[in-house]
């Protein structure tokens, strides 16, 4: 699983064995609050257009005592993607090899769904990324983004083996999911105005996600 630690006036550790000292209750609020602010200001301004002063007056933070936590704008837009990243890939890391296809994969789709109403703007900042060609995430996603899914489709290959599944390429099952649910996120104001909804309700969500269900779940199960 994606593991990383942010260490006080240091770059970003990521894949090492570092353990980072324990941090305060004050300083474990003050870097959500700089988190969240630089992930507004991303999805909002992109990495080129989120500056430190924009992230920092949005955190209601002093530069200084930002510059404190995260050294360098490129340390703190990477920590905003592994924050996503951990989040995210936590559910397809806790499927179930021997659990029944249409328990876990309705369950991946209900909390992917989920986490798009919940996190449209890390959606957002992560698929920036992605269309700019991956350049703070390109070696993530060749190493540890790729093992895992190496693993999670012999998962999904198992079920087709075994005749629980219909004989489809597990690969692009997940990445039909992730663009499944992801666009409610992504596109959120083409949703909208295609919809004529003012917003995103949970009860749409909702309707997201036993739709996406019926017709992912009907294509895939014998």
């Amino acid at each position: 699983m994606l593991v990383y630690s942010l260490l006080s006036r240091d770059a970003l550790i990521y894949g090492e064995n570092i353990v980072p000292p324990v941090k305060t209750r004050i300083q474990k609020l003050n870097e959500k609050r700089i988190l969240d602010a630089a992930l507004e200001m991303f999805a909002q301004y992109g990495y080129e257009g989120a500056t430190i002063d924009k992230i920092s007056a949005r955190a209601k933070i002093s530069k200084p005592n930002l510059h404190y936590y995260f050294t360098t704008k490129s340390d703190l837009y990477t920590a905003v993607l592994y924050r996503t990243l951990e989040t995210w890939l936590a559910p397809l890391v806790t499927m179930n090899p021997e659990g029944d296809p249409r328990t876990e994969l309705s369950r991946y789709i209900a909390q992917k769904v989920e986490m798009s109403r919940l996190m449209p703007a890390d959606s957002r900042v992560y698929a920036n990324e992605i269309l700019h060609g991956a350049p703070f995430l390109k070696t993530y996603l060749e190493t540890e983004l790729r093992e895992l899914m190496s693993r999670k489709t012999e998962v999904i290959q198992h079920w087709v083996d075994t005749g629980q599944l219909k004989k489809i390429d597990p690969y692009h099952l997940i990445f039909l999911i992730w663009a499944g649910t992801q666009h409610y996120a992504d596109f959120a104001p083409q949703v909208k105005a295609v919809l004529s909804e003012s917003r995103l309700t949970k009860k749409l969500f909702t309707s997201v996600e036993e739709s996406l269900c019926q017709i992912i779940l009907g294509g895939v199960l014998p």
